[in-house]
């Protein structure tokens, strides 16, 4: 599929030219100067959603072909999420390119199908090597491959067009796999563990505690009295015989 981006030369810093129709842009790379660009604001979103970033794009300056470029760079407003400025590269057609390429998960798993479970996707995107001219715009991952709760796909079993290699993550690195369906017993038995304790029942045995506590130490207090009276007769008698 071929992509086209329409743009003109501009004069005037972003900060002036940026509307609602119009967003500022710079191409650079190929050894040639770098250009401030204006872009149509819908036509470049319209392609974005359509290209991404590993889709070469035929760029148009002025009425002229100028080359094919990737989109390297987006700046987005924090607040309202509108594209503010976006970065072109030139690419030079004879020399390898290393660009993001993102994961398409394609067809259904029948494990799934059969027996449940959740599809767990931990890589979205890799990056690859290659030259211009065999860049793609995604990889499909084939997620009928998944027959049991054991098979997984790692980045080694992607199929990869030819003239391209994929150079971040490790061939090992798993790319997806099948979580098996939880039983009515596990789902009961993770709802008592997450419920709440019954802090009433928390409260009423404090209190227990604390009501013994108190009793035992009157019954010390009592006893302690009681011995002291009982030592009481004893001094008597012996004041009595040192008279």
């Amino acid at each position: 599929m071929t992509f086209k981006l329409l743009a003109d030369q501009r004069t005037v810093k972003g900060a002036k030219m940026r509307t609602k129709t119009e967003i500022p842009a710079v191409v650079y790379g190929s050894g040639t100067d770098t250009l401030s660009l204006s872009v149509n604001y819908d036509e470049f979103v319209k392609l974005f959603k359509e290209a991404g970033e590993s889709s070469l794009i035929d760029l148009v300056i002025g009425g002229k072909e100028s080359g094919k470029v990737l989109v390297k760079d987006i700046q987005y407003d924090p607040i309202t999420d509108r594209v503010r400025h976006l970065d072109l590269k030139r690419i030079d057609m004879t020399k390898p390119i290393v660009a993001m390429v993102v994961l398409r998960f394609v067809g259904e798993a029948s494990v799934i199908k059969e027996q449940g479970g959740t599809l767990m996707r931990n890589i979205e995107k890799v990056e690859i090597k290659c030259l211009p001219k065999d860049l793609v715009g995604h990889i499909d991952v084939d997620l009928s491959n998944f027959k049991t709760y054991e098979d997984v796909i790692k980045i080694k079993d992607l199929k990869v067009p030819a003239g391209a290699e994929i150079i971040n993550p490790h061939a090992e690195d798993l790319v997806a796999k099948v979580a098996r369906a939880l039983t009515d017993e596990e789902i009961k038995a993770m709802e008592g563990a997450a419920a709440p304790a019954d802090l009433s029942q928390i409260e009423v045995a404090g209190k227990k505690k604390e009501e013994e506590g108190a009793v035992e130490g009157e019954a010390d207090g009592e006893e302690k009295k009681s011995d002291s009276v009982k030592a009481a007769p004893a001094k008597e008698e012996k004041k009595a015989e040192k008279k």
